[in-house]
């Protein structure tokens, strides 16, 4: 297998999910052997480097990449897209601190992909084959990652939530050529409980029900709700019914989406993985912290010895 790039470039534009600012996001064609780079355009002597686990400062709603002044967070959804595509190599320029949330899925960025096509480069793919079980576990137990031999890439994902809405969900991506259609579209998901804390965190200034999947599962008085409504500038609703403030592209929805996030986090690693990821209730915090795992291996064996 060759390593492939984009035929085009081509810009996106939208608000900031944390932030709230109006960003525009640029994808460019880039040579072999250079990885997905993103450069902060808006910073003085425009910083650039390799999106990879190395980088992750943070995990709290997303995934956060920083070093020095260059800091870049919501990558999530485009580095899914770009799994999805096979995209090895990709310079990423951005003029803010994080990149537009657009409608909370990785669909506007898998449809630009598609639009600008995509083309194989003269140097072979460097995979990352796995040869035997690798398991990470979260330190609290509550989340697990295993990592497969297998002949290609596959997902399997289990979320499970104190909740009456959100309980037991399972999602599957058995091959990526699927994910435009199965997974794209899966937005990303807030409970009501979660957004005053998230607020006070100075987060999710630019969230609203047109990128996001809100989860209203456990009783506020109507008082409560009018004014998380209004911090969010959002139409109120009822505080007496519980369940999906929007409706729902898929039955089980959060689930897609955590999937789409594995597979945008395990993009840090820097390479494309041949084998089955089996995650249970993961989160951006296990994903990147398995992904560094991955990348010290993959430091110790640069060269994987064949099997015959």
């Amino acid at each position: 297998m060759k390593q492939q790039t984009l035929a085009n470039s081509f810009t996106l534009e939208g608000k900031g999910l944390h932030t709230g600012l109006n960003i525009r996001l640029t994808f460019l064609p880039a040579a072999e052997n250079t990885g997905i780079c993103i450069k902060r355009v808006d910073l003085p002597g425009q910083p650039c480097y390799e999106a990879t686990s190395d980088l992750v400062s943070s995990t709290q709603r997303g995934t956060v990449l920083e070093k020095g002044e260059w800091k870049i967070s919501t990558i999530e959804h485009a580095m899914a897209a770009l799994s999805a595509a096979d995209i090895d190599n990709c310079l990423i320029e951005v003029n803010a601190p994080e990149f537009p949330i657009m409608d909370g899925s990785a669909r506007p960025f898998i449809q630009a992909i598609a639009e600008a096509g995509v083309v194989q480069q003269k140097e072979d793919r460097e995979m990352f084959v796995v040869r035997k079980r690798i398991e990470y576990v979260s330190t609290d137990g509550k989340s697990k990652i295993v990592l497969l031999p297998d002949d290609h890439f596959s997902v399997d994902v289990h979320v499970d939530y104190p909740s009456p809405i959100l309980s037991n969900q399972y999602a599957s991506l058995e091959h990526k050529e699927d994910f435009s259609t199965e997974i794209a579209d899966a937005r990303t998901f807030v409970f009501v409980r979660e957004i005053e804390p998230l607020l006070q965190a100075n987060l999710i200034k630019g969230g609203d029900l047109q990128n996001a999947l809100v989860i209203y599962d456990k009783p506020l008085s109507q008082e409560q709700i009018d004014h998380i409504a209004s911090e969010m500038h959002q139409p109120t609703v009822s505080a007496d019914k519980l369940g999906y403030l929007s409706p729902l592209k898929f039955d089980n929805e959060p689930a897609r989406h955590k999937l789409l996030d594995v597979m945008g986090d395990l993009m840090l690693i820097g390479k494309q993985i041949q084998g089955k990821v089996i995650a249970s209730c993961p989160g951006h915090h296990t994903n990147t912290e398995f992904a560094k795992t991955l990348r010290k291996q993959i430091k110790h064996q640069e060269v994987q010895a064949p099997v015959y």
